[in-house]
């Protein structure tokens, strides 16, 4: 696969919010480009026939039908792209289903841009190593390469800081209808102000949330956050 070469993303989630931050999540990952995104699996299974899409980021849990059975219906009608499943449920019976019908990855909601990137990344070297042409030797170099799109890279968070809280910051601010404060963020999440402050602040930095001051009424300004819309 030539370095010029984008892989082609299919979008499918009907949350409106959600469905905007993983196309832009996409979009910035080098050597991938999102074609289409939608909200329904019979939007989506008309889009695999419309246009030559590579990868699948695929909502479980659609108004018209399960990400599984989507699935099912993508491979009945001949559809060879990949599938990243993308899901709330921690259902085990539903991971075991995704991986026998060929599922790639699979992310669990809330998560942020990095966790999604790094997925991405793994699942590109996969295709890269598939794509070839070269032969293997040996069982390892045979398991390494089934086992290559499903394992991510090493999670680049600062010492001492978690994935699952950082995805719940972000959720907390995608949701809300305003700026929040890292007290308003602690008290909702059940952490610590300085936790909360300090996991808004890795958000800003990475840039998908934003900081700006809250002027109410006299004394000092607060600092509050915003989700980069």
């Amino acid at each position: 696969m030539g370095d010029e070469e984008l892989l082609r993303v299919l979008v499918v989630e009907d949350e409106p919010i959600a469905a905007e931050a993983h196309s832009a999540y996409v979009g910035r990952v080098a050597g991938f480009e999102v074609v289409a995104t939608v909200g329904t699996s019979q939007a989506a299974l008309k889009a695999l026939q419309d246009k030559p899409i590579d990868v699948v980021l695929l909502d479980m849990n659609l108004p018209d039908r399960h990400g599984l059975d989507v699935v099912r219906a993508m491979r009945a009608a001949g559809h060879r792209a990949d599938v990243i499943a993308v899901t709330s449920a921690r259902d085990l019976d539903v991971v075991r289903a995704a991986v026998s019908l060929g599922v790639v990855q699979y992310l669990l909601k809330p998560f942020v841009f990095a966790t999604l990137r790094d997925r991405l990344l793994a699942y590109r070297a996969y295709r890269e190593q598939v794509s070839s042409g070269a032969e293997v030797g040996t069982q390892a170099e045979v398991d390494e390469v089934f086992a290559g799109a499903r394992v991510a890279t090493e999670a680049r968070l600062p010492k001492g800081m978690g994935e699952e809280l950082l995805a719940r910051v972000a959720q907390a601010l995608r949701d809300a209808d305003r700026g929040r404060s890292a007290t308003e963020l602690a008290e909702s999440l059940g952490v610590s102000r300085v936790t909360a402050r300090r996991y808004a602040e890795h958000l800003c930095e990475s840039r998908v949330a934003v900081r700006r001051s809250r002027y109410a009424g006299a004394g000092r300004p607060e600092v509050e956050y915003l989700w980069a819309r």
